[in-house]
């Protein structure tokens, strides 16, 4: 609680005691109130109770310990790429990914009232979106934990010159003024999120779904080609594919993939069989509903 901005200190205790009221409805978010997962969270899941945490780690680790039916987390925008480091988190956490949801993303800059801005505070992510606006008006980005966390710390220092680029929500939370909207550079700028929960859904998901699974390839000359050549000979329509390192050796790639389908499809079933074959390791992390059709 107190890693919060003293302006959000009284939200956060109170939507946190809400959550603990009602845990199977609390979805764990990662930032304060205000910020771009807490409108996310009541987009996806309108019966929700948004239950604010400092990390990512923290909104994990509030489902696993029983304090909110599921999380949601940001994990890669259109603009920027990768936002949270879901490679690590989610395979450690041992949840599941239940869901997800795209929401376009917009930004205000705000500050105290009359004020000149010479400084923008925002999540990193926020201030790569925004990086072109900003350069063209010579404002000097600086880092914060999240974007309405950095609303609120705006309110608290209370210098005129510092502002915070976040939602417009956090402006009406935090007492700041509106200076100027539409700041990101792209005007489809948009985030995927996933829901996360302690189990996967026994329900067959129905309609299009996807498929998200982790991998670490052998470390032979043409791992990865062979490692994926089921997926192109059974037809299995592969949406993302990312590589990142885990420890310090450099000598095998992980690998974090999407697909369209589920496990228990003929041809994916198939794919993944193969996939075994050629890796040290496979874990799936989730099958669930499409929210927006691919290709």
């Amino acid at each position: 609680m107190e890693s919060y901005p003293a302006p959000a200190r009284a939200l956060v205790a109170a939507m946190t005691e809400a959550a603990a009221e009602h845990p199977e409805r609390a979805v764990a978010i990662q930032g304060a109130p205000g910020c771009n997962s807490h409108i996310a969270a009541l987009e996806a899941f309108p019966d929700a109770l948004p239950l604010p945490c400092f990390s990512f780690e923290d909104a994990l680790d509030a489902v696993k310990d029983g304090k909110a039916g599921r999380a949601l987390i940001p994990i890669e925008n259109s603009l920027h790429g990768r936002v949270a480091d879901i490679h690590f988190l989610l395979p450690e956490s041992g949840l599941s990914i239940t869901a997800e949801h795209f929401m376009p993303i917009r930004y205000w800059l705000m500050g105290l009232k009359g004020g000149t801005i010479s400084e923008a505070m925002s999540h990193p992510q926020a201030l790569g979106q925004c990086r072109h606006w900003l350069r063209a008006r010579g404002l000097k980005p600086v880092a914060y934990a999240d974007t309405a966390g950095a609303a609120a710390m705006v309110a608290e220092i209370g210098d005129p010159s510092i502002g915070a680029i976040a939602p417009r929500l956090a402006a009406d939370l935090y007492g700041l003024e509106l200076i100027a909207d539409r700041l990101e550079d792209s005007d489809d700028n948009t985030t995927r999120f996933v829901a996360l929960a302690p189990e996967a859904s026994n329900a067959l998901v129905q309609g299009p779904r996807m498929t998200s699974f982790v991998f670490e390839v052998r470390n032979v000359p043409a791992a990865l080609y062979k490692a994926l050549g089921g997926f192109a000979t059974n037809g299995v329509n592969m949406t993302k594919l990312e590589s990142y390192q885990s420890g310090a050796s450099f000598a095998a790639t992980q690998f974090f993939c999407d697909v369209e389908g589920g496990p228990d499809d003929a041809n994916l079933a198939r794919a993944l069989e193969e996939l075994k074959f050629h890796t040290k390791w496979l874990r799936v992390l989730g099958t669930y509903p499409q929210a927006r059709a691919r290709g």
